[in-house]
């Protein structure tokens, strides 16, 4: 007698990428059927993203009002929709593993986008953009001139992006660090104060790309809050997790990228560091996303377990030994905006918790998906509707009325922030949480 399978945890299998079977066309086609007809059925997903509406709308204007009466080269824009935000497995579905109907909506938008690629029907430019390690390389040598091209007040050169490689006008892009915070923590490291050294708290910031090319000012307020808080640091960057290859489908590069960066890193946890990650989505990638595509690999799993994201961390030291006295009251509330892939971690709002620990601060929680997802909102031919998807957000930001929004998410955060007429809030971007807690301390 078969057990209903929602009333237990949830289980993830793995992503058996290179079994002949994940590939094959015809039973790929017999999968997507059989799930399309199931999620039909029940449409709990219909506001998280665009895929469900696509495909609900797709199936009810077809002859039968089946997925039968569908061809299957009409399955390709409901997995184009698809950003890989893992929320409608995470907090929708009621049929998730180890439910008999076994639906796991991502991963199979995953293994088909895979077969695109096979078969070179995936777009050129965003593949070249999630060469984030390359591009970057370039991008803190010429920041200057690259930060003034990109400006969205640079119109005219704008134009010539968007007509030459897609790139939306409107897209506010990260700016390049004119270092990177590898270079920043080589430089001023030993001038920052360890304090309360009791603790014997030992961690290895993995800077993630975002951070070490992109935002150094989040690295630097993560270094000094833990050393605030007596935590011994190091530094480690040895190169992209692969988020942006797992959106763009190539599962190989990113189990490169998994092996080099896990090894690198384990080094540090053999000497007693705990690794700390600072972008939400390289959190997900070190701690369930690699053991996934690696599921017999016994370091990647040994390197999961010694993960933790930086708020998760801090509000663990507070929990065990207390944080150093020093935290000030901050002016205006604080939006927390809980982005999509913390919320895949399973680990609780830990950025909200971490917030709490400042003196008298007003927080508020936004749960809904920012629309930004990778290159998803920034080419022109996905951006209006990565603003769609964006728009609740962005009035639940605007209507929560406080001075600052923070996210670990930072492309969220910008994404969110251009929806202007939605939101206003102080910064121009959202704030990474552990930014507050440096504020509060006065770092």
């Amino acid at each position: 007698m078969n057990k209903e399978g929602s009333t237990k945890a949830p289980i993830r299998h793995p992503i058996n990428f290179e079994h002949p079977d994940f590939l094959d066309e015809k039973k790929l086609d017999e999968e997507v059927r059989r799930v399309f007809d199931i999620c039909h059925g029940c449409r709990r997903c219909f506001n998280l993203c665009d895929s469900f509406p696509k495909l609900f709308d797709m199936i009810d204007a077809s002859k039968n009002e089946d997925v039968d009466s569908l061809s299957s080269d009409q399955f390709t824009p409901v997995v184009d929709s698809c950003t890989l935000c893992d929320m409608c497995f995470m907090t929708k579905c009621p049929y998730v593993p180890p439910h008999e109907f076994d639906l796991d909506f991502p991963h199979l938008m995953l293994r088909y986008r895979t077969l695109q690629k096979k078969q070179n029907k995936l777009p050129y430019i965003p593949t070249q953009l999630a060469q984030i390690d390359r591009n970057a390389k370039i991008g803190i040598l010429f920041s200057r001139i690259i930060n003034w091209i990109s400006n969205t007040k640079n119109k005219f050169l704008r134009k010539i992006l968007e007509l030459t490689i897609g790139i939306d006008k409107r897209v506010n892009l990260p700016n390049y660090n004119s270092e990177t915070f590898s270079s920043y923590y080589k430089k001023n490291n030993n001038s920052i104060n360890l304090e309360n050294q009791a603790k014997n708290r030992k961690v290895v910031i993995y800077s993630t790309c975002f951070v070490n090319f992109n935002k150094k000012k989040t690295g630097i307020a993560a270094l000094k809050v833990l050393k605030k808080n007596g935590v011994e640091v190091a530094e480690s960057y040895p190169g992209c997790c692969g988020m942006p290859n797992l959106e763009q489908a190539d599962l190989k590069k990113v189990t490169v990228q998994a092996k080099k960066v896990s090894k690198e890193l384990l080094k540090w946890v053999d000497k007693g560091y705990q690794v700390i990650t600072l972008t939400a989505s390289c959190g997900l990638m070190l701690k369930f996303e690699w053991p996934l595509l690696l599921p017999n690999d016994k370091e990647i799993k040994r390197l999961s377990k010694n993960t933790s994201d930086i708020d998760e961390y801090i509000v663990d030291i507070s929990n065990k030994e207390g944080l150093a006295s020093g935290l000030k009251e901050i002016d205006g509330g604080v939006t927390v905006h809980h982005a999509c892939h913390a919320r895949a971690q399973n680990m609780g709002i830990k950025a909200r918790d971490m917030l709490k620990l400042i003196p008298n601060i007003k927080i508020d929680v936004v749960e809904k998906c920012a629309g930004h997802g990778g290159t998803f909102g920034v080419m022109k031919t996905t951006h209006n509707l990565a603003l769609k998807v964006g728009r609740p957000a962005a009035r639940q930001v605007k209507n929560k009325n406080n001075k600052y929004m923070a996210s670990d998410c930072p492309l969220a955060g910008k994404h969110l922030e251009q929806l202007k007429q939605d939101t206003k809030i102080s910064n121009d971007e959202a704030l990474h949480p552990i930014e507050l807690l440096a504020k509060a301390y006065k770092l």
